[in-house]
């Protein structure tokens, strides 16, 4: 059976990874052997937060609704009642957006929710 020389494919794979792990600290970012795991941890890291990111801006767009509609009168849950009540269909991105953009549409949201608050 002929050997098979492997030093292509490894070198190639090698040097991906190292590609992977530049701006590493130290010898992570020259040795194979030390760059290894922490390239592995990079990614696992980047793959989790990608999913994080999403809940982050919702959490941002909560706050910022939250914070816009108490300047109103009326906390975001109430706020977010009254708009369901009132059959108004915003994403919260939207809503976010008018509440730092243009507090006078925001402010006639708020007031349209008050009147459907039980």
């Amino acid at each position: 059976m002929p050997r098979v020389k492997t030093s292509v494919a490894s070198r190639k794979r090698r040097k991906r990874l190292l590609k992977l792990a530049k701006g590493f600290r130290g010898a992570k970012n020259r040795c194979f052997r030390l760059a290894k795991t922490p390239v592995m941890h990079s990614l696992a890291y980047s793959y989790r937060d990608r999913k994080a990111r999403k809940r982050d801006i919702r959490k941002l767009w909560i706050i910022r609704i939250n914070a816009a509609a108490r300047e109103n009168g009326l906390s975001y849950s109430r706020f977010i009642n009254g708009l369901t009540e009132a059959n108004i269909e915003l994403n919260r991105k939207m809503l976010a957006h008018l509440a730092v953009t243009d507090k006078e549409a925001f402010s006639r949201l708020v007031e349209v929710a008050k009147s459907n608050v039980n």
